[in-house]
């Protein structure tokens, strides 16, 4: 929480997203528990202990809840299936089905996530921040109108320009839903939420503004003013040179990098904000050599100034117990 709020640490803090997922033998057992993943997402039980397994491994600065940023749409009543090998599938949206949509229930519906959250926080020590979620509004609309993902999500930038107007419905629909799925993360525990942009990278520049960072600001506005002391990571995966602007226009309190992102583009925006990343998740993977280089550039890059290391992407199922092992090592002998 202090490299959040811009102070450097001698050691940075450190966490992974995903960290909770398939790569830990542990969180492969406790799926089979559950009959679908949004079972398991909605039993606090599972989502709690899942939360918690790589804590207790690892002994990570921070735990992420447990969750997926697709609950939003199901809590709005959309449709959302995640399919063994395929992803996650949802009934795709029209536009002018936007009204269909019901924010009066999503609070309710994802009543199991907060439980999980509460859990969380009172199994943890003080020394251990809690992170909530959830995706950002272009993010969660590329999947609600396709009903999937895809590299450039051309299906829904062509709706985007087709339709502004009805477009920009959608979006001030999942603002209001974002916000607060957020905030209710916050009384139920989390000490900081991160915002997954995650398919901002194939928009255009004027896209980029409306549909990222415009709804993002709002989102950071609301969240800020209902729970003052709460830090927000943004996550605009594969905005590369628009950092800057992204940081500057939505007010994050943190900017996570994807790998892909230069060391002296990060570095310069330490001199404004904390940075998280941005390690190859495939680095990680293959270990040896190319870990401790990886490693080891990231930490020479960012340790001068307010910093939390992180992957610049998910971690990926294949990813060997022992290569996180000796990651946290080369990161924690100071």
């Amino acid at each position: 929480m202090a490299a959040l709020g811009g102070e450097r640490q001698a050691i940075p803090p450190v966490w992974l997203m995903r960290q909770a997922g398939r790569y830990l033998p542990e969180y492969r057992a406790l799926r089979a528990e559950a009959r679908s993943f949004l079972d398991f997402c909605y039993n606090p039980d599972l989502a709690s202990e899942a939360t918690l397994q790589p804590i207790r491994r690892f002994g990570f600065d921070a735990a992420i809840v447990f969750s997926d940023i697709l609950v939003i749409p199901d809590g709005l009543g959309q449709a959302v299936a995640f399919m063994e090998g395929e992803g996650p599938r949802l009934d795709p949206l029209p536009l002018d089905a936007v009204g269909c949509l019901d924010l009066s229930r999503m609070v309710e519906h994802l009543a199991p996530v907060y439980e999980t959250l509460a859990k969380v926080r009172a199994s943890l020590d003080n020394e251990t921040a809690l992170i909530g979620f959830a995706g950002a509004p272009w993010t969660l609309a590329t999947y609600m109108v396709a009903g999937r993902g895809s590299a450039d999500q051309a299906f829904t930038r062509k709706a985007a320009y087709r339709d502004p107007d009805a477009f920009q419905r959608l979006i001030d629909v999942l603002v209001a839903a974002v916000s607060a799925h957020l905030i209710t993360q916050v009384e139920a525990g989390a000490d900081a939420v991160q915002i997954f942009d995650s398919w901002a990278g194939p928009l255009d520049d004027e896209g980029f503004n409306r549909w990222c960072i415009a709804p993002t600001a709002e989102i950071v506005r609301r969240v800020h003013r209902a729970a003052p002391g709460v830090r927000i990571i943004g996550f605009p995966r594969g905005a590369g040179t628009r950092l800057q602007r992204y940081v500057d226009g939505t007010g994050v309190d943190a900017v996570g990098l994807d790998w892909s992102v230069a060391m002296e583009t990060g570095r310069a925006l330490q001199a404004h904000t904390t940075v998280q990343g941005n390690l190859d998740p495939l680095r990680l993977v293959t270990g040896g050599r190319a870990l401790d280089e990886g490693v080891e550039a990231i930490l020479q890059a960012f340790s001068g100034g307010p910093f939390v290391f992180n992957l610049g992407h998910g971690i990926v199922p294949e990813t060997p117990v022992e290569n996180v092992e000796r990651m946290l090592a080369r990161i924690r002998r100071g």
